[in-house]
């Protein structure tokens, strides 16, 4: 049976100790099995153990850049545990850790803290560490909110990373508040044509690829550039774009597999409007199923205002 991987994410001092301290000490979660608590990150916070039935919480610090498979299968091992919770450090991609956990770890849920007050500077200068913790986290909680603060830019930061994201507001006064903003698509989905503008390219390429059933049937049309697919038979190319998620160093081309009889004449990395009709199928490109484009229309256009498509 898999061991399931609890992981709270965020940078120093964003709240992740204090949460984790309160969740353990939760009778609904504290059910007395053993449980390994790892920690990757030394903050100001200690935990307190007393807490808990003896041999219940089995605390572990160890130096990510140190840290090996071997060792976490045998701290695992050492203490028969039934569950890990693990404070990672902020400072490092999330993949540094998950890539060596053992094969007998699940990762069950992913929290990202954040501290509304200085998280906004967090990602001015160290953006692509925001974006790699938001994009892969379930929930974001935001700590220290003021109750008279302005929290749409702390919305729109989880949110255009993360459109499946939970967003909790953790307020000075001790109250919290789940986020109920809507975030409407900025494109008609019950159109009969879903008209994507060049400027929102990057959210419908997500949105399409995040939930394709909902597009299943729908008709697109967008700009984008011609590439071609590999092992790809004649007849199906891949119009897309250049997408920035959060730095120059991780720009990406993102497209999607398209049926059109003529796509042979179309010049690689040309510009062209493409009129297509959405279904759903199985693709390598996407190691399953996913969109596929059957083009009705595809003609030459004019390059995109801003060629690199952004959230």
């Amino acid at each position: 049976m898999a061991i399931p991987v609890y992981a709270f994410t965020g940078f120093l001092e964003s709240g992740k100790t204090k949460f984790i301290q309160e969740t353990l000490e939760d009778p609904r979660f504290n059910d007395g099995t053993p449980t390994l608590l790892l920690v990757l990150e030394e903050g100001e916070e200690e935990y307190d153990l007393s807490a808990y039935p003896h041999g219940c919480v089995f605390l572990e610090t160890a130096d990510m850049d140190e840290l090996t498979e071997e060792q976490l299968a045998a701290m695992a091992k050492k203490r028969r545990v039934g569950r890990v919770v693990v404070e990672l450090n902020g400072m490092h991609p999330t993949a540094d850790f998950f890539s060596k956990m053992p094969r007998t770890w699940e990762l069950a849920q992913e929290v990202m803290f954040a501290d509304a007050n200085t998280i906004l500077t967090f990602n001015a200068n160290l953006r692509s560490l925001v974006v790699d913790k938001l994009q892969g986290a379930e929930m974001v909680v935001f700590n220290r909110v003021q109750p008279d603060a302005d929290i749409m830019p702390l919305h729109k930061l989880a949110r255009a990373l993360n459109r499946r994201i939970d967003i909790l507001y953790d307020y000075t006064d001790g109250s919290t508040k789940y986020d109920e903003i809507e975030d409407p698509l900025p494109f008609d989905m019950n159109a009969p044509v879903i008209t994507i503008e060049d400027d929102d390219y990057a959210l419908f390429y997500r949105d399409i690829t995040e939930e394709p059933e909902k597009y299943s049937g729908k008709t697109v049309c967008f700009k984008a550039q011609v590439a071609r697919l590999k092992r790809e038979k004649n007849g199906m190319f891949a119009p897309g774009r250049f997408v920035m998620t959060c730095c120059e160093a991780d720009i990406t081309f993102m497209a999607l597999p398209c049926r059109w009889a003529s796509c042979d004449a179309l010049p690689a990395r040309s510009w062209v409007q493409v009129t297509a009709k959405v279904t759903v199928e199985r693709h390598e490109l996407y190691r399953g199923a996913g969109p596929i484009l059957t083009a009705s229309d595809v003609h030459p256009a004019s390059p995109a205002e801003t060629e690199v498509a952004t959230f």
